[in-house]
């Protein structure tokens, strides 16, 4: 089994999280005297939802940089194609779309999963690495694709905002329905789904770990991945054209605050590449 220690603390975490969402189903089921259709209508709508976040977030990750497919006839990109074939079929997965975007900063994303795919790749990293540092954040956005990592964060979020919905729904049907009630009801809501936020992103820092893990495994070696890491890290972000909702997909997010490290999608970059070396 790869990475024992951190898909147990993984699967901790998880299991908290739906514990909250079992939560809000047995709440939901109280309130409204035992109906099963309530609980089809909250699973449906769950889905939903889910669905929902999914298409939008993975369009508007890739809208938000102004990605464009990277052509495989072009001799700039020629080495980049073979070296992502490679590592996909080392790894059991479809090759993915290639794209390319101007970011501002040296950087990479993944969004998809597998069989449908997509690795952005800023044009600004591509002048920053070397072939095998590339190679090494390649196959670090594969290993997201292949962990369905995307898939599994949108899950959490989901849970999150229908948690959050079900708190504020809760204290207005507890109150008198008056304006000061709404404004109590929309607090309590943002508080907890802030709370189980941070489930969801503690979840996504293990799994940057797994991915860096994976990446070195599928090149040989950490220290090209570890050396990518030092490269991006020590560039000027202060000119980045990457959105909030692409940076949280981004290879490199760095937190420097205890606050901003809680709710931070990555973890700290030197403990990474501490890691890989």
């Amino acid at each position: 089994m790869r990475h024992p220690g951190l898909k147990l603390r993984m699967a901790i975490v998880g299991s908290i999280l739906f514990g909250f969402y079992a939560l809000v189903a047995a709440v939901l089921y109280a309130m409204f005297g035992g109906s099963t259709m309530v609980l089809a209508l909250v699973l449906a709508g769950s889905v939903l939802l889910i669905g929902v976040q999914y298409k939008v977030g993975k369009w508007g990750a890739l809208r938000s940089v102004g990605a464009q497919d990277m052509p495989e006839d072009d001799p700039r990109y020629r080495e980049i194609h073979r070296s992502v074939e490679r590592l996909s079929d080392e790894m059991g997965i479809d090759k993915p779309r290639l794209m390319i975007a101007e970011m501002g900063v040296p950087n990479a994303f993944a969004v998809g999963r597998k069989g449908a795919g997509v690795v952005v790749v800023s044009a600004q990293l591509i002048q920053l690495l070397d072939h095998d540092e590339l190679e090494g954040v390649l196959a670090h956005e594969l290993s997201h694709i292949r962990n369905r990592d995307v898939v599994t964060m949108v899950v959490g979020q989901g849970i999150a905002t229908i948690v959050g919905l079900v708190a504020q729904f809760a204290v207005l049907f507890a109150g008198d329905n008056d304006l000061a009630d709404l404004f109590v009801s929309m607090i309590v809501g943002n508080i907890v789904q802030f709370l189980v936020m941070l489930f969801v992103l503690a979840i996504s820092r293990y799994r940057e770990y797994v991915a860096d893990s994976d990446a070195a495994e599928a090149i040989g070696r950490g220290e090209p991945l570890a050396r990518a890491l030092e490269k991006i890290s020590g560039a000027d972000h202060s000119r980045s054209r990457v959105s909030e909702e692409a940076s949280a997909l981004c290879i490199f997010g760095e937190s420097r605050s205890l606050l901003s490290k809680l709710v931070s999608t990555h973890p700290p970059t030197e403990k990474r590449i501490e890691k890989l070396r």
